[in-house]
């Protein structure tokens, strides 16, 4: 049924914090087969490839703008030694992965071919350096490896294994999840090593870096704290020491416990409540870590980093339950399209989120077929497409006038109601999902301080919450075209059908 419209403003005239393209970005870590058969199929595959890279997943990616790629990991940076993926592939050593899976490691997909990776897709490198189990000359050696252009040691090294010009890598991260896979360490005895070894993370030959330390799980505002005294203090707030540049932090959307997650593709309708309460949950914690950042930072000059997020499943049964592969469904698409909305709301602070992982494992963009070699778009895919116009608009604020609805569930009342917006280039994007599994809901939305016109819609839903993309239905959630609104003088009105995301674009004439 179609409810009373909920009324909403947006001040078209009033654009707030840019929304940096890099909160859609991307993560691929050698976990199951996000590297190998994901990105990677090798030269000698029928799989149309360059270089050994899968055509097909780079133009898939392409199609969504990815603005940068962070790689290795994850837990697999910190037992990673950068010098074992260099040189001849068939002289490079086996290792073992000990986190995902037990399996050995070939590092045929090293440095160079990562490299490679980011320049087909156009995309920004993030490197995710070992501290660990690795040494400050180690992450300091990869760096000029990677960025030098003189004859140095390193560069030498890399012109020998065939790069000559040095590549451009604007973000680093130093160290993950320190306080657990990365070392088990305390917060202070990071915040030590973060500083010593994010000081030899140097800027060699022109390139800037941008510095990024590893933060806190979940809502552990006290390792955010400690990571901001590190950079200045009370006394004298904005002072910062530039050591780095941002802090992370990681949160993933799950709705049963640590050993039983719950099922990808089967759940109950309050297990997908339980799951948007869950994605609305990120918001509360990016409020909380900006606040504590706002004591030493009140100038927002350290940068907030969800370089981890979205949902995880029980993985898909007869897997490797190491490898961490699971399906996607219109529910996986829904969580993400109310991330989205929360990173766009606080655009001020946050300035990067990478969603994992990429292809095959966790919350995923594609999935590809071992036998057959075919791939498949998921419904997260659509959101993160459907988006694209947001990538470095300027954020609107969208003002609810009415109550938001809810629904009860085990996990409390659930808002059932997600929207956010932003403008650029004379056109503004509207992006509202109505996650009620069975109600329509209609929203009167006045564009204030504008003219609009040449409105345009899309969306996303299918006929079930749990309806998902296989290799032998691979359109079953798909975006069309949606006609479901009106414009009358200055009021989009739009009718959001349950569980659907939609997007509206539309002209937008203003006097600024």
């Amino acid at each position: 049924m179609t409810s009373t419209p909920i009324r909403a403003v947006v001040n078209v005239d009033l654009p707030g914090a840019t929304i940096s393209r890099h909160l859609y970005g991307h993560f691929a870590e050698h976990l199951g087969r996000c590297i190998y058969g994901g990105f990677w199929v090798g030269e000698g595959s029928d799989i149309p490839n360059e270089g050994g890279i899968r055509l097909d997943v780079v133009e898939a990616l392409r199609a969504l703008g990815i603005p940068n790629l962070r790689w290795p990991g994850g837990c697999f940076a910190d037992e990673y030694h950068w010098r074992d993926g260099v040189g001849p592939r068939d002289e490079r050593p086996r290792t073992v992965n000990s986190h995902w899976g037990d399996v050995v490691e070939n590092n045929a997909f090293g440095t160079h071919e990562f490299m490679q990776l980011c320049e087909m897709l156009d995309a920004e490198p993030y490197v995710s350096g070992n501290v660990g189990s690795g040494t400050v000359q180690e992450m300091s050696d990869w760096v000029e490896y990677l960025t030098r252009g003189d004859d140095s040691p390193m560069a030498r090294l890399r012109r020998e294994n065939g790069r000559d010009e040095p590549w451009t890598v604007p973000f680093w991260g130093v160290g993950n999840e320190p306080w657990g896979c990365g070392g088990n360490m305390s917060a202070q005895t990071f915040a030590d090593l973060a500083r010593q070894y994010a000081t030899y993370v140097r800027q060699h030959s022109g390139n800037s870096v941008y510095r990024i330390a590893a933060g806190a799980s979940d809502g552990d505002y006290r390792w955010t704290q400690t990571l901001m005294e590190a950079l200045g203090s009370v006394e004298r707030p904005g002072e910062l020491r530039g050591v780095f540049q941002a802090i992370s932090f990681h949160y993933y959307s799950m709705t049963g416990t640590w050993d039983r997650k719950g099922s990808a593709t089967d759940f109950t309708v309050d297990e997908f409540y339980r799951a948007i309460a869950a994605a609305a949950k990120a918001e509360r914690f990016i409020e909380g870590h900006s606040a504590v950042m706002d004591v030493y930072d009140p100038e927002k000059k350290i940068g907030l980093v969800l370089d981890e997020w979205g949902t995880w499943w029980d993985p898909t049964p007869g897997t490797n339950p190491g490898f961490l592969e699971q399906q996607n469904t219109l529910r996986d698409a829904l969580v993400a399209s109310v991330h989205f909305d929360a990173f766009h709301r606080h655009a001020d602070r946050l300035v990067m989120a990478n969603i994992a992982q990429t292809i095959n494992v966790l919350q995923a963009m594609l999935l590809t077929d071992t036998e057959t070699g075919a791939l498949v778009l998921t419904p997260t895919y659509h959101v993160f497409e459907m988006n694209r116009g947001h990538h470095d608009a300027r954020a609107l604020d969208v003002h609810l006038l009415d109550d938001a609805p809810v629904r009860e569930s085990s996990a409390g009342d659930v808002r059932t109601l997600s929207a956010s917006a932003s403008r650029k280039d004379g056109r503004a994007l509207l992006s509202l999902t109505n996650a009620h599994d069975a109600d329509a809901a209609t929203v009167a939305i006045q564009l204030r301080g504008a003219t609009a016109g040449d409105v345009r819609g899309r969306i996303l839903t299918a006929a079930a919450i749990d309806a998902h993309n296989t290799f032998a239905t691979p359109d079953a959630v798909a975006v069309t075209t949606f006609e479901g609104f009106s414009l009358d003088g200055d009021v989009l009105t739009v009718t959001i059908p349950a569980h659907s995301y939609v997007t509206i674009d539309l002209a937008v004439d203003t006097a600024d």
